[in-house]
């Protein structure tokens, strides 16, 4: 299987119960997780090999977030040590039409307060065949959108293939910004998650007013402005309430779009990190020589599936998504 590397932050997670403010909440619980992280940790469970790139604190939670990655496989000889602090975020978590919320405290996290790229490149990207990064990491500061790019252009001179999930957070930057990045990355990615809201406020894409279809529309749009990215994929969601969703994949490639099945996710147990199983899936799916059907119809079920279990990373293998692909939704196995 193909080495891959993902790098961002990692940070943990404290989550209200269910039914409870955070203001008036007595009881938090912890995961790990960050975009990038799990990812990877999706790849490394359907049989990649994968490294994390990040740097996290010299105390025990520092020490738990190497266990929590190694505990899937996942290699951390580039996980650095040092800074002040783990970088934190609190989930209320929602229920029914109460959406949840989140509240970050990330500031001055080991990660985001780097001084400098703390890797060699011959070891970073020794052997690797795809890199992936997101959005998010570029947003934390001016630094890290400069070695976000100092970093694909890297990959790309050593002729290593390029994922970006755009992943806009507008805690975290204005759209000003984030547009002004990406003109800088998407002409050096290959496989990016984007979808309609990125095409027309972030890549300055017109609106469809035609009789197309949006999705083909705007990935067509969004191909002609970057012809070098490869595939565009991106998740179509219905939402119901917070407990009631339904999911759609969706990718194009070589001027093809292609729908998933339409999963009925109700309820969900947690819906963070679901577009992260997705990004995985379809990257498990290009790397493993899927048609774009399977590809897509693999990536939808690994998403849904995450939203039954807790915590922000997938924990299902491949051959796991391929059984509940095949089987009755809820049918028991015996």
């Amino acid at each position: 299987m193909s080495k891959i590397l993902t790098l961002g932050e990692i940070m943990l997670r404290l989550s209200t119960d269910p039914g409870t403010l955070m203001t008036y909440s007595t009881n938090f619980t912890g995961h790990y997780g960050g975009g990038e992280a799990n990812v990877g940790i999706s790849l490394a469970n359907f049989g990649h090999e994968v490294a994390f790139a990040s740097k996290v604190p010299a105390n025990p939670l520092g020490v738990a977030v190497r266990k929590h990655l190694k505990s899937y496989g996942i290699c951390t000889a580039l996980l650095r040590k040092g800074g002040e602090r783990l970088g934190t975020y609190y989930l209320e978590s929602g229920v029914g039409e109460r959406a949840a919320s989140v509240v970050y405290d990330r500031a001055h996290s080991s990660f985001s307060s780097m001084e400098a790229l703390e890797w060699d490149f011959d070891e970073l990207f020794e052997d690797v065949n795809l890199f992936h990064i997101s959005g998010v990491t570029a947003a934390l500061t001016k630094d890290w959108a400069a070695w976000s790019v100092e970093l694909v252009r890297e990959a790309k001179r050593r002729e290593i293939k390029v994922s970006f999930d755009i992943n806009y957070r507008a805690k975290l930057w204005t759209q000003a910004e984030c547009g002004a990045f990406l003109k800088q990355v998407l002409p050096l990615t290959d496989y990016l998650s984007a979808g309609k809201l990125d095409a027309l406020y972030l890549m300055g894409i017109p609106e469809n007013t035609s009789e197309q279809e949006d999705v083909t529309y705007y990935y067509e749009k969004m191909a002609e402005k970057y012809p070098n990215i490869e595939v565009f994929y991106s998740t179509i969601r219905q939402v119901h309430s917070a407990s009631h969703n339904v999911l759609q994949g969706t990718m194009w490639r070589k001027g093809e779009t292609t729908f998933s099945n339409v999963h009925t996710i109700t309820p969900i147990v947690d819906r963070v990190g679901g577009g992260d199983a997705y990004a995985a899936g379809i990257l498990h799916g290009i790397l493993s020589g899927y048609t774009a059907e399977h590809t897509v119809d693999f990536a939808i079920a690994a998403s849904s599936m995450k939203h039954t279990i807790h915590g922000d990373c997938n924990q299902f293998s491949a051959e796991e998504v391929e059984d509940f692909m095949k089987s009755d939704s809820g049918a028991i196995k015996r």
